[in-house]
């Protein structure tokens, strides 16, 4: 008897299709991470941006806190008559310089 040689299994062969499709994923997900890297890189400057806007009201918070703890002093009366009132005091002169 005549043995014949074992043939060994086939391999499911990876066809041109596969491979496209394959690369077409790899393509897509590294295009969303290329996507995804710029948003989060956006959000963080914003997130920066943000905190310095904090930062800079509650500086001025703190100023008006301790305007209000002052009671108003008489410089700080005279100061918003002045500036937003446009009064002066008595024997005052005001130059206007356009």
């Amino acid at each position: 008897m005549a043995r014949k040689k074992a043939q060994k299994p086939k391999r499911a062969g990876t066809g041109p299709v596969v491979r496209l499709l394959l690369l077409l994923l790899l393509v897509s997900l590294g295009w969303q991470l290329v996507r995804i890297n710029r948003q989060v890189e956006t959000a963080q400057a914003q997130k920066e941006e943000l905190s310095e806007q904090v930062e800079s009201k509650q500086a001025e918070n703190d100023a008006l806190r301790a305007d209000i703890a002052d009671g108003g002093s008489q410089e700080k009366k005279e100061e918003i008559a002045r500036d937003e009132l446009g009064m002066v005091a008595p024997g005052e002169r005001v130059f206007i310089v356009n």
